[in-house]
């Protein structure tokens, strides 16, 4: 394993980066300011909301490439670089088989801001987690001045078991992806991070074995095909691991920092 060609890292947020509590180490800011030093690129990759990305990690937010709504969209400092949407009848079509789904609650990802109708307090106080702006609307049809991104779908009970069985059939037309234990995304074809960290990839001439990536569950497992150096996280979904070519500790126990100490290392090593 010769870490010391690494030339770009991406990671995953939650279950990754994050820890448990949704927080980002302050080792990791440390290693981030080595990284730069040594012209390493790096990318946040997550099924997130791209301003709640930036919020977790304010003090590099201008400093990074971020991949929001699992690689609908691409931005670096403030600036839109790719953006793959649904059409608004595909769209509507969606919203009328997932309001069937029982129990469950959608989600509108804008790129704007996130739109849900009133599902009460104690979903928007889990849901505001995960998105910096969002609207309570009336009635989601009724959303026509933003951009679907992508159609979050929540149930408490399982993405896998209660979700995925109801859409699957979606799946060549567009992506359904369990993205996490309670969440499924339906999205564009072309929305994933392994299409959104090609074309970074391509855009800087860096190639898959200069590249390493960190994630735990199944929306990442395309982008794990776009690097020689993919770590599967201790608590990640066993997909995940079957794909990775390495592990790491898991979220809570520095897995990502433990491996780019490594390569820091190992980069400085090279140059002796």
């Amino acid at each position: 394993m010769n870490l010391s060609k690494i030339k770009l890292v991406a990671t995953d947020m939650d279950g990754t980066l994050l820890n448990s509590k949704g927080e980002v180490s302050h080792h990791f800011f440390q290693l981030f300011e080595e990284l730069q030093q040594l012209g390493v690129t790096f990318v946040a990759a997550s099924g997130r909301q791209y301003y709640s990305i930036i919020d977790k990690l304010k003090p590099i937010k201008d400093d990074i490439y971020v991949i929001a709504e699992n690689g609908a969209l691409t931005m670096r400092q403030g600036k839109e670089l790719q953006t793959t949407a649904i059409d608004r009848d595909v769209y509507l079509e969606l919203l009328e088989i997932t309001r069937d789904l029982k129990g469950s609650q959608v989600i509108l990802c804008g790129r704007k801001k996130g739109y849900i109708e009133n599902y009460g307090q104690d979903f928007v106080d889990m849901f505001s987690e995960y998105y910096d702006r969002y609207e309570i609307v009336d009635d989601l049809a009724n959303v026509t001045d933003d951009l679907y991104l992508k159609i979050a779908i929540c149930n408490q009970k399982g993405s896998e078991r209660y979700l995925y069985p109801a859409l699957k059939h979606l799946e060549g037309r567009l992506k359904v992806k369990v993205s996490g234990e309670i969440w499924l995304d339906l999205s564009h074809n072309l929305a994933h991070k392994g299409y959104a960290l090609q074309q970074l990839q391509e855009s800087q001439n860096i190639l898959p074995e200069e590249t390493m990536v960190f994630g735990d569950y199944n929306n990442d497992l395309e982008m794990m095909s776009r690097a020689t150096y993919s770590f599967a996280m201790e608590n990640a979904h066993p997909n995940v691991k079957a794909v990775a070519n390495y592990t790491t500790k898991s979220n809570n126990d520095d897995g990502v920092e433990l491996i780019l100490q490594k390569m820091i290392e190992a980069k400085k090593a090279s140059f002796i």
